[in-house]
């Protein structure tokens, strides 16, 4: 392609709109479907609580890994998403365009995609897309106002800053794994020892202490913590000793109302926006600036859970103190011995369907804190509790400093995206860039 004359993006792209699907052929086995929930707000793939498609649909729907996709309509008025677009990684199973998305098909093999992404990141764009928004209600950007984004191929000093850049968004994608890896194996923990019992019902089969001990990972004086038998109780077989409790028995909703003149604008704010879903690490947040409604304050380490119910299962750690929407419900154990034990619960597929079915209200049904509270559970005694906690705080530290570098990761990109199209930074200045990385 030839650099002289000035080009848009319609230059390198032709649009593949996305379709509607099934609701009874949804989360069966089959892609993911990459709607507006799959982009970040501002740009980025986001794979938090992936949705799948069990049925047919045709092939020029499917986006590949490494292709871009986007979205060309948004419901909020911030229009973060008008624009906003996502590359499936290159390591992902091929996706299913919806209604809200677009695929880009790239015109010719030497169309620099990787360089359009992140042209696609840059403010000025973002800029032009909010710019250039229609409707009211329902935020729309046109097939041609999109196409008409001038985009010159890039110079040698702008693909080494896109490669700056691929380096940045890679370490964030590590750290989000390692997050993800940590998280599960502490949710394995806790599954054996306070849902499924392993080490008992091993110690009560008679399984020798050395087997129990390399099978499930425990050291000797962490066995012997447990009993060797199981009872009964109103909530079936549960190990000799445990009892029957609530949720409420161990955990608090320590409700610190905030009016926005009692917030700075530098606090650091989440709403449910902010929240993934299936993750604890709360890795995004914003700032109470222009806040115009009452809120909640927490503290750091604190639990928040999303109350409403089309956004359940939105539960994480606050890695920092702030304030959030009071349509989130911040919890903290009683004593700090039960952290680990109240953050399992809460984070449970059986925890948010209680919540769920618990919820009132018509347009938008919420739970409470006297639901929550009132939770049936199994309560061992706190020394065990205190070992779990004990054993699974390197993990939650080590996902809180994920968390910060990624927060530094991202500010390091968003200070080079700008001068992505101005040309500003050298070679040099790239190649410094990348080092730090």
């Amino acid at each position: 392609m030839s650099s002289e004359q000035p080009k848009v993006l319609g230059d390198y792209f032709t649009l593949q709109r996305g379709t509607t699907y099934e609701s009874k052929l949804l989360d069966l086995p089959g892609p993911v479907l990459l709607g507006l929930g799959t982009i970040q707000r501002n740009g980025g793939f986001r794979p938090d609580a992936l949705r799948t498609y069990g049925g047919a649909s045709p092939g020029k729907l499917l986006v590949q890994p490494g292709e871009l996709y986007v979205s060309l309509k948004d419901v909020t008025q911030s229009a973060d998403l008008l624009g906003a677009v996502a590359r499936l990684p290159r390591d992902h199973a091929p996706g299913r365009l919806t209604q809200d998305t677009v695929k880009l098909e790239p015109k010719g093999a030497d169309v620099p995609i990787d360089y359009l992404h992140w042209v696609m990141r840059t403010p000025e764009y973002r800029s032009y897309c909010k710019g250039r928004a229609t409707g009211t209600t329902n935020l729309g950007l046109s097939r041609e106002d999109f196409l008409s984004f001038p985009a010159n191929e890039p110079s040698d000093a702008q693909s080494l800053l896109v490669a700056t850049l691929d380096s940045v968004d890679d370490k964030i994608e590590l750290n989000r794994r390692m997050n993800e890896t940590l998280e599960a194996m502490a949710r394995a923990i806790f599954k054996s020892w306070f849902v499924d019992f392993d080490p008992v019902r091993a110690k009560a089969n008679g399984e020798p202490p050395d087997s129990i001990c390399r099978r499930l990972g425990l050291t000797p004086d962490v066995l012997a913590l447990f009993p060797d038998s199981l009872q009964d109780s109103e909530l079936g077989e549960i190990p000799a000793g445990w009892y029957p409790g609530t949720l409420g028995d161990v955990a608090d909703h320590p409700k610190r109302g905030v009016r926005p003149d009692e917030m700075t604008p530098d606090v650091p704010y989440i709403a449910l926006e902010h929240m993934p879903r299936r993750c604890i690490a709360l890795s995004e947040w914003g700032y109470a600036e222009g806040l115009e409604s009452n809120k909640f304050r927490f503290k750091k380490g604190e639990i928040l859970f999303g109350k409403l119910r089309p956004y359940f299962h939105k539960v994480g750690v606050a890695p920092l103190d702030g304030v959030c929407s009071t349509d989130i419900v911040v919890i903290s154990p009683r004593i700090d011995n039960w952290f680990g034990f109240v953050l399992g619960h809460v984070s449970t597929d059986t925890f948010v369907e209680y919540t769920n079915a618990g919820s009132t209200g018509t347009k938008m049904p919420r739970t409470s804190w006297k639901e929550i509270a009132a939770y049936p559970l199994v309560l061992p005694p706190v020394h065990i509790a205190r070992t779990f906690t004990d054993s699974i705080r390197p993990s939650i530290n080590r996902i809180v400093n994920g968390i910060f570098e990624s927060v530094t990761l991202v500010d390091l990109r968003d200070t080079l995206l700008p001068k992505l199209l101005s040309g500003s930074l050298t070679i040099a200045d790239a190649v410094r860039g990348a080092v730090t990385v």
